[in-house]
């Protein structure tokens, strides 16, 4: 029950802070960030395709795609929930959906993604993210690690 609160709240407040960052005027932006000394910056940008604007050109393939690796998540998801075990992938997943259901959600009723924070002080070539990206990001690796751990401890 908790990493279904998990989902929904990861959902929710990411869909609050990009509604924020629409409401503000685009001349707010970019701003630094303080306390951080330059590190974080925040930005108001419209990614209408996927990562880093990868097919863009295919709007339909833009939803569609995100729809069906949510989809399989959400299954294998539903399908290790009754299991004992799989803390780790069950997380993972879990953080992995709420970030998939944020953006696809953004795709659907904007017809792109809000993205809107960027790490490092390089200010040329920026990659600009949101916290459904980093969930997304983030849950993955967690899934990754903890079905490498489970395979290595039946192994052995």
């Amino acid at each position: 029950m908790l990493l279904l609160f998990l989902i929904l709240l990861i959902v929710l407040v990411d869909q609050a802070v990009k509604d924020a960052v629409e409401q503000t005027d685009t001349d707010s932006f970019p701003r630094e960030l303080q306390p951080g000394g330059g590190l974080f910056t925040l930005y108001k940008s419209h990614n209408p395709g996927l990562p880093f604007g990868h097919l863009s050109r295919f709007p339909r393939l833009v939803i569609q795609i995100p729809l069906a690796v949510t989809s399989a998540a959400a299954g294998i998801f539903m399908w290790l929930l009754p299991k004992k075990g799989y803390r780790m992938q069950k997380l993972g997943l879990a953080l992995t959906i709420g970030g998939g259901i944020g953006n696809l959600y953004d795709r659907l009723k904007r017809g792109y993604v809000v993205d809107y924070l960027s790490v490092g002080k390089q200010k040329k070539n920026r990659i600009i993210f949101n916290l459904a990206d980093i969930c997304i990001a983030l849950g993955s690796l967690i899934f990754f690690f903890g079905d490498m751990i489970g395979s290595l401890r039946k192994k052995g």
